[in-house]
């Protein structure tokens, strides 16, 4: 049996609306960030039974530009159902994995973000 698979690695950019980006650093809370990336796993078996392997691994720390700062590898027979898992797997992940990141520019300032697809962004505004 011929088992596709389909990958998705996260890229370090190196602009912020206008500002150069020289590293990012990330930070977790790591028995929470690791149970949420479980949960993704089980549901992506859930909506996906024939996907045969999962793999999910986000850096944390400094990570420099054009550097890779998340894996995702999801094998199954079919290459859509690969495909789907690992688009659901992203962007979950950006919506519920508790990890966060701080850009630092060449001018030395920094600023820490939140995906403007987490549950919580915008929470400190309000």
């Amino acid at each position: 049996m011929w088992v596709c698979k389909t990958s998705r690695i996260g890229i370090t950019r190196n602009s912020f609306e206008g500002k150069k980006v020289v590293e990012l650093e990330y930070e977790a809370y790591i028995p929470m960030a690791q149970s949420e990336m479980k949960k993704i796993c089980w549901d992506v078996r859930l909506k996906w039974p024939s996907v045969k392997h999962i793999a999910i691994h986000h850096r944390l720390g400094v990570v420099p530009v054009s550097e890779a700062s998340v894996i995702i590898a999801i094998s199954s027979p079919h290459r859509s159902e690969s495909l789907e898992a690992v688009k659901y797997c992203i962007d979950t992940l950006k919506a519920t994995v508790p990890i966060w990141k701080k850009e630092i520019y060449e001018t030395e300032d920094c600023s820490w973000k939140e995906n403007k697809e987490c549950r919580w962004a915008g929470s400190r505004e309000k």
